[in-house]
């Protein structure tokens, strides 16, 4: 029965790559999540690389990066799946976004790897795509910080307060996490290449949780490693469940239970257990999604209120929704 689903998804789905398996360590485990067939209405919009997605949750809009030649670099959706619009200007090569709101409005976080005029960058825009901001030197990859250089940003974080968390850089000359202050000075800086404690080997992506805590994808080096947000002091690292794989992208749950980490290169999505305040350990899967061969999960964002985690996929050239079952 299961197989004749599969098979019947796969044909509705044409090139979508819709197969999904579902495994736990503890027989008769519940599935925590179930993929959302019908998610984008128009999956034709697609028409590059889907690098990244963001999603503004108190909106109910969804934001995909793509690249590609002459592509729309930036594709908005609804939570829905209707697709509304879509922007390319100054942007170059996406690789993260991320959604900030505040009381006042939203506004987009991009980093741009591109090597053109508007690369090496991190820049904010508008809902619309109007520029409002741009950290880096525009085509200048570096490592200064007086100026402000970058050398392929991967991933931004912007919390609340609007301090911004930035992974320096995806394969460049930098391999740092970088912490700016709500008007972008820098207030800590932590990380170069190698592989010891607080060292990176292409730190991927990066996320907040509720406790203070920084945690980063050290893809390369096959684990995380996390960090006290007011001072950047090294808390500990997790590696036990990435010894076939490093993680690509970390993000939390909307009730900061778990972390669902993409697992690139074995296409899998892997849900671990997030620890007690005052404890790192290692980490624990209670959950993972196996996707088909070549889907190649980069970058996922989690709508904090409904819970539904999106997968922007680079192999796939889609991005799929996955919904809570409980």
């Amino acid at each position: 029965m299961a197989g004749t689903l599969l098979a019947l998804l796969a044909l509705l789905g044409g090139s979508q790559v819709l197969k999904a398996e579902y495994f736990s360590p503890w027989s008769g485990e519940q599935q925590m999540y179930k993929l959302d067939i019908g998610w984008p209405k128009t999956p034709e919009h697609f028409t590059g690389q889907t690098f990244c997605v963001a999603v503004d949750s108190l909106h109910g809009l969804v934001y995909v990066g793509q690249r590609g030649d002459n592509v729309p670099k930036v594709l908005v959706f609804s939570e829905e799946g209707y697709f509304l619009h879509s922007w390319n200007d100054t942007v170059e090569m996406p690789h993260g976004i991320f959604v900030w709101n505040t009381a006042i409005g939203s506004s987009v976080w991009i980093t741009d790897v591109g090597t053109g005029k508007y690369g090496h960058t991190v820049k904010q825009y508008s809902p619309l795509g109007k520029l409002m901001q741009v950290l880096g030197t525009p085509g200048n990859a570096g490592s200064s910080l007086i100026p402000l250089q970058f050398d392929q940003p991967a991933d931004i974080f912007v919390e609340e307060t609007g301090e911004v968390y930035v992974v320096d850089g995806d394969g460049g000359m930098n391999n740092r996490l970088l912490k700016l202050s709500d008007d972008y000075k820098e207030i800590w800086l932590t990380g170069t290449n190698g592989s010891g404690i607080g060292q990176f080997k292409i730190p991927h992506s990066v996320t907040v949780d509720a406790c203070g805590r920084v945690w980063v994808a050290d893809r390369d080096n096959k684990r995380i490693q996390v960090f006290e947000k007011v001072t950047g002091e090294w808390l500990g690292s997790w590696s036990g469940c990435f010894s076939e794989d490093g993680p690509s992208s970390v993000r939390f749950t909307a009730d900061y239970k778990y972390l669902i980490v993409a697992q690139l290169n074995i296409n899998r999505l892997a849900i671990l257990a997030a620890p007690p305040v005052g404890s790192i350990g290692d980490c624990v899967m209670v959950h993972s999604v196996q996707l088909a061969d070549e889907t190649k999960p980069h970058l996922v964002d989690v709508d904090m209120r409904s819970g539904a985690v999106y997968v922007a996929e680079i192999g796939a050239q889609q991005v799929q929704k996955y919904v809570p079952l409980s």
